[in-house]
């Protein structure tokens, strides 16, 4: 006598709704370039708790808890801002401004010029004039990507502030007694508090990792090239460009490596090919980390996210590229939660 598979069981109707309503709302998100606001808010909300955790013994549940989330997320708004703040002043002081940054660009290039095989020649612009041409007329044919919640840094700025005031609230609702839900609030609540951790999964991994491979490649620029008389120029701005281009999963090597490696044929042939064999043999080391980090969080291997950033690219530009790890997390995790996969 054989025993008949049970159907799997459907989904109720609210969690249905739930799902239609976060893809909807994730693809607002993209369209409308909100999504700086959306991670924006998902970082303070979790900064917050985890700063809150640490007092959360130690005070009372009701006002005084509350005022502690108001006071931590006032000093993490403002420490995230001057943050931002500190990195913008610090380009401009190691790059001396746009005009001085676009000289040491040209040098750069005209140190290069007979050192690139020769069919990349052509490309490589004739004098600042012509680069200054080809900047302008690239940033023309990419305004819309490079506005990633706009087209502007103010406009960026202001839904950037948004969204960490939004993630404060949230996360001051939180600590506040709930009412009760009805089945689609909770089961929206279940499905932002997923979202919430995917993006906590991804970037705090994230973070680890752009770290450790920023300590390498500082190592690497201003310690051991120097012992060898070598100095690239704009070397602590490679560094931090290593790691702000490390935040972004799998490309963000890709990336950092490719401006090193720029910047290192200025020197030398000999120093390029140099740092291109360390920079690959170092994320070569790191590849492991990275899925054991990254793939063990959110149980996903590295061609899976390039996949899902190089399709969200496509369709949704830059937006896209910053938010297809967080939003591959969410959505496989609710298929894995839901035994579909």
């Amino acid at each position: 006598m054989s025993l008949a598979l049970s159907a799997p069981s459907r989904p109720p109707n609210a969690r249905i709704a739930a799902w239609l309503l976060m893809l909807l709302g994730m693809w607002l998100a993209l369209k409308l370039g909100l999504v700086v606001t959306l991670l924006s808010g998902l970082l303070v909300f979790h900064l917050t708790h985890l700063l809150a955790s640490t007092v959360e013994g130690r005070l009372p549940p009701g006002r005084a808890r509350a005022i502690s989330v108001i006071v931590l997320s006032a000093l993490i708004i403002g420490g995230l801002a001057l943050a931002g703040i500190g990195i913008a002043a610090f380009f401009r002081n190691e790059t001396g401004g746009p005009d001085a940054l676009l000289m040491r660009l040209m040098d750069i290039l005209n140190t290069s010029r007979h050192q690139v095989p020769a069919v990349l020649q052509p490309y490589i612009p004739e004098d600042l004039q012509a680069l200054r041409a080809a900047l302008n007329e690239w940033a023309a044919t990419h305004r819309q990507q490079l506005g990633i919640a706009g087209t502007s840094v103010v406009q960026v700025s202001v839904r950037v502030l948004i969204g960490m005031v939004l993630g404060a609230m949230i996360a001051l609702y939180d600590e506040l007694p709930q009412p009760s839900l009805g089945p689609l609030a909770q089961e929206l609540v279940g499905r932002t508090t997923r979202l919430a951790t995917a993006f906590r999964q991804v970037v705090f991994a994230q973070v680890k990792i752009s770290l450790l491979n920023t300590v390498f490649t500082g190592i690497f620029l201003l310690g051991v090239l120097p012992l060898f008389g070598v100095h690239l120029p704009l070397s602590k701005t490679l560094v931090l460009i290593t790691f702000l281009a490390g935040l972004l999963p799998v490309v963000g090597n890709v990336i950092s490596n490719t401006i090193i490696t720029i910047v290192a044929l200025s020197v030398s042939f000999y120093v390029a090919v140099a740092a291109l064999l360390y920079l690959v043999v170092i994320h070569k080391l790191e590849y492991f980390l990275n899925a054991r980090i990254v793939g063990g969080e959110i149980q996903a291997r590295a061609w899976e996210l390039l996949l899902a950033m190089l399709v969200m690219e496509a369709a949704f530009g830059l937006p896209g590229l910053v938010a297809a790890p967080v939003f591959y997390a969410y959505i496989k995790r609710e298929l894995l939660d839901q035994r579909w996969i």
